[in-house]
């Protein structure tokens, strides 16, 4: 099998965290919403402790934590709920490189009147917040900025975007999905009303996220699903036991361990990045140096699209041309092209994440098999 080093795109599932999921996939398969009966009491339980492992996980109350089936419908629930909630104000504010499940829903908010201000960031992927600061005003109903980016990894100046959106009563989303288990993502910290955050990138399972909302801030939101009143109503629909079970014991491990996987993560990161350019000087290297999750690394090598290189070395290493929800689209990267970078170095971008998993055989094998097929592609060899 190949080296696997794409975990921002996915996580494996954690063996601690398989094993706590067993028993709810037979013998504790109670409905967490039936209140008659030992079965569902079980399933109750099991689901109000993952919500107390998750609010620990972010320094939240166990009452600001919803479940919802991952960062996707948690971003949706977050800027429509805030949205079709709002009783004056209209005018939502982004970053031009958030996720797709942020900018395709502000997209739709704007058919539907509200306006909509997308600001740039520099070239180092950071957001530009003197332009934030000409946008955000009294009219300002909501800001949605990431925490860190999912091809690029940049960790964005969210203190500051508090403070020029909070100055101006507009509230605060963001999606810290790959921020979550490589760095610190505490609410209080952080400052925001809302929070985004899908298991299976901290090694948890697929299928299962939270909304973080904050005390105060749900009465000013309106549910987007109708059928039924799981979740305080806000989010209808029977909660699938194993895999919320799962986020809880996923947060659990990852509450205790970052630390010292963000340092391991930041070593391995910075070795093999030493190696390609060693071999390769004129690499080049997308996105904030410094403001960075461990882990990541964004890179292209003139003259060879990203997609020539990861077929050339599929066989050795499984890592992606950029974000996994991006994979088939024949445009070039959005992020990498909201750097400023022209089309033909936009495709060349290429993504190596690392994980807890990884070993410091893994990136030797890594960088001698990237090395290799630059030397094929570009003709050294």
């Amino acid at each position: 099998m190949p080296v696997y080093l794409d975990y921002q795109a996915t996580t494996p599932l954690d063996p601690r965290v398989a094993e706590v999921m067993k028993p709810y996939w037979s013998d504790a398969f109670g409905n967490p919403h039936s209140a008659g009966h030992r079965y569902g009491w079980e399933a109750s339980e099991a689901v109000e402790v993952a919500r107390g492992q998750v609010a620990d996980f972010i320094g939240a109350d166990e009452s600001e934590v919803f479940f919802v089936s991952g960062a996707t419908e948690s971003c949706n629930l977050a800027i429509r709920g805030v949205a079709y909630g709002s009783d004056g104000r209209r005018h939502v504010v982004t970053a031009r490189t958030e996720h797709p499940a942020v900018l395709e829903t502000v997209k739709d908010l704007r058919c539907q009147g509200f306006a909509v201000d997308v600001v740039q960031v520099g070239a180092d992927g950071l957001l530009d917040v003197e332009a934030l600061t000409r946008v955000v005003d009294d009219r300002t109903l909501l800001v949605s900025v990431m925490l860190a980016n999912n091809e690029i990894g940049v960790v964005q100046p969210l203190a500051e975007v508090v403070d020029v959106s909070h100055a101006a009563g507009a509230l605060v989303h963001c999606d810290a999905t790959q921020a979550a288990g490589r760095m610190s993502v505490d609410v209080e910290d952080l400052g925001v009303d809302l929070l985004s955050l899908s298991a299976h990138k901290f090694y948890g399972p697929k299928g299962v996220g939270i909304l973080f909302i904050r005390d105060g801030v749900r009465s000013r939101m309106r549910p987007i699903l109708s059928g039924g009143t799981q979740e305080s109503g806000f989010r209808p629909g029977t909660l699938a036991t194993p895999l919320v079970v799962g986020m809880g014991a996923a947060s659990e491990i990852a509450h205790a361990e970052w630390k010292a996987d963000a340092q391991r993560l930041y070593a391995l990161g910075t070795c093999l990045r030493a190696s390609l350019l060693r071999e390769y000087p004129t690499m080049c290297i997308f996105g904030s140096l410094t403001q960075r999750v461990p882990g990541n690394l964004c890179v292209g090598f003139p003259g060879i699209s990203a997609d020539q290189l990861v077929n050339a070395v599929s066989g050795e290493l499984a890592i992606s041309t950029g974000a996994a929800c991006s994979t088939g689209s024949p445009k070039p990267s959005q992020v990498l092209s909201a750097l400023g970078h022209q089309p033909e170095v936009a495709a060349t971008g290429l993504r190596i994440s690392l994980g807890r998993f990884t070993t410091e055989d893994d990136v030797a094998v890594a960088a001698a098999a990237v090395v290799r097929a630059v030397r094929s592609l570009d003709g050294r060899t």
